[in-house]
């Protein structure tokens, strides 16, 4: 009985090295990817194509009191 409880325990211990052992190189791996990623492939920052005089121009106010009063809504409300 006791070499059955050894024998299990011990396949116990080897899977859970298995197991953590793929985990951890999966860790690594996502680094090293990311980091490869971006140095082949930096974000560039995000540029604005439309002029913001065009869009404040052609901008209904009824438009904006409409989102203003909703954001006021739900602040109030989600407080």
């Amino acid at each position: 009985m006791t070499e059955m409880m050894t024998a299990g325990i011990e396949l116990m211990f080897i899977g859970m090295g298995i197991v953590f052992a793929f985990l951890a190189l999966l860790i690594v791996m996502i680094n090293i990817m990311t980091a490869i990623i971006q140095r082949f492939f930096p974000e560039e920052p995000i540029t604005a194509t439309v002029p913001t005089s065009a869009l404040t121009s052609h901008t209904d106010v009824g438009t904006i009191a409409a989102i203003s009063a909703a954001v006021h809504k739900y602040r109030n409300k989600h407080k």
